[in-house]
């Protein structure tokens, strides 16, 4: 199976990319980025070909494509390969807008073609483990819910809100929300949140903290930021606890690690020995269209989280609780 990457503007098109090539049954075969540099130095990396144009590029007989550009160009992007009738997995968040988010889902349904996003979290190990266990009742009713998502600052398009859409709350909130709604099976009623900007000189919020209420009165708390320094050993960090009449359930998603001091290069980092869950997330997609079945996260998920961060900024602006409208 042929694959494409749109863009590598997001960092975790590297990775989805390494996955690609070592698929058994899939191919990179072609890269387009805006950036000509960037998508000549990729395309020498994984030794295939760069496109300078979006319409040749989806002219080529590729089934599928990775979508990685900025926040603000999915949009464009996804509808450009539905209507090309090739099937997309696109980077979070699903868009900035909410219409743009649902006029994509739209494009994909008429051309028939698989629309996957890309939450990889719910393929790390402890979340997969923590939903059997809670749908099984081992902790007894859920009452509450904590979630902490803590980041380096990204920089560069990041944080220009043209093109992200917003700051840690855009770029965090969403993989906290996508697992509670996977896990809990049920929707936000309402959002209040407050945001600011206290580590950087940026033009968008590095924190914030945000409390919702779900459909069943569950009271859920999700701290999102980029508060993590740059010398930190890994990029952050996705952690929930669940607060059951039965006892907790705590899941750190970057627990398993071996901590690695380098002395040649200053530094220490962390090497995961977990599964890798962008490895879980790219075979998920492959093997969707592969089998012309659903994807395990569809793009009515990526709306879903999409609404409650455009909830948690229209909470912020008015300072108070806001009802989440679907």
């Amino acid at each position: 199976m042929k694959i494409g990457i749109i863009s590598f503007a997001h960092m975790h098109a590297a990775s989805y990319a390494n996955y690609i090539i070592n698929h058994p049954d899939a191919e990179l075969a072609c890269i387009w980025d805006a950036d000509e540099a960037r998508g000549q130095e990729m395309s020498e990396k994984f030794n295939c070909k760069y496109f300078s144009n979006l319409d040749e590029f989806l002219g080529t007989d590729i089934e599928a494509v990775v979508v990685c550009s900025e926040n603000a160009n999915h949009k464009e992007h996804v509808v450009k390969a539905a209507n090309a009738k090739k099937h997309v997995l696109c980077e979070k968040p699903i868009a900035t807008e909410v219409e743009d988010a649902k006029a994509m889902i739209t494009a994909c349904e008429e051309a028939g073609v698989i629309f996957e996003i890309a939450y990889p979290v719910r393929f790390a190990p402890g979340f997969k483990q923590a939903k059997d266990l809670i749908q099984q009742g081992a902790i007894g009713e859920i009452v509450a819910i904590t979630g902490m998502n803590h980041g380096k600052m990204p920089g560069g398009w990041f944080i220009e809100k043209e093109l992200s859409g917003g700051g840690a709350a855009t770029d965090h909130i969403v993989h906290i929300m996508d697992i509670i709604r996977w896990v809990m099976e049920e929707e936000v009623n309402s959002v209040y949140a407050e945001m600011d900007t206290r580590f950087y000189d940026i033009d968008v919020e590095d924190c914030g903290l945000v409390s919702l209420e779900l459909e069943s009165g569950i009271i859920v708390s999700i701290d999102h930021s980029w508060s993590r320094p740059q010398t930190f050993p890994t990029w952050g960090d996705a952690i929930i606890k669940f607060v059951g009449t039965k006892g907790n359930l705590e899941v750190d998603a970057f627990k398993q690690f071996a901590l690695y001091y380098n002395d040649e290069a200053t530094s220490i980092t962390q090497l995961p020995y977990a599964e890798d869950m962008d490895d879980g997330l790219v075979n998920d997609f492959i093997a969707c269209v592969k089998e012309g079945s659903a994807p395990s996260i569809t793009g009515t998920d990526g709306l879903r989280t999409l609404e409650v961060v455009k909830a948690a900024y229209q909470s912020q602006e008015q300072g108070k609780t806001v009802l989440v409208e679907r």
